[in-house]
């Protein structure tokens, strides 16, 4: 039939900061255009990934919340955890690589 009734598939692992490269300070141009567009690929790649998770871990909450009714404030707190740690966090939670001034690009 279909997958609806399979059990959802979630990566476990750790990932590692991407590499970067920054824009020299001639002009404004990269040292190495190539890795800048990767990893400015990279960067949308990686907020893309940071939004879809935020939306499946809203989509959870609504789901456990009219399947409880009025119970969703006991049954329903691990959901509800799990969407408030990835919101609080900056940029909900998206990976970053090591800027050389991490200052210059806070909140990008």
């Amino acid at each position: 039939m279909t997958s609806m009734y399979d059990d959802p598939k979630v990566f476990d692992g750790h990932l590692k900061p991407y590499p970067h490269e920054e824009r020299g300070s001639e002009r404004g141009r990269a040292k190495d255009p190539v890795k800048f567009l990767q990893a400015t690929e990279q960067r949308a790649r990686e907020r893309q990934v940071a939004y879809e998770t935020v939306r499946l871990l809203r989509q959870k909450v609504i789901t456990c919340y009219r399947k409880e009714g009025v119970n969703h404030y006991e049954n329903c707190k691990e959901p509800v955890k799990q969407y408030h740690d990835v919101i609080i966090q900056k940029d909900l939670g998206q990976l970053h690589p090591d800027w050389a001034n991490p200052e210059k690009h806070d909140g990008w």
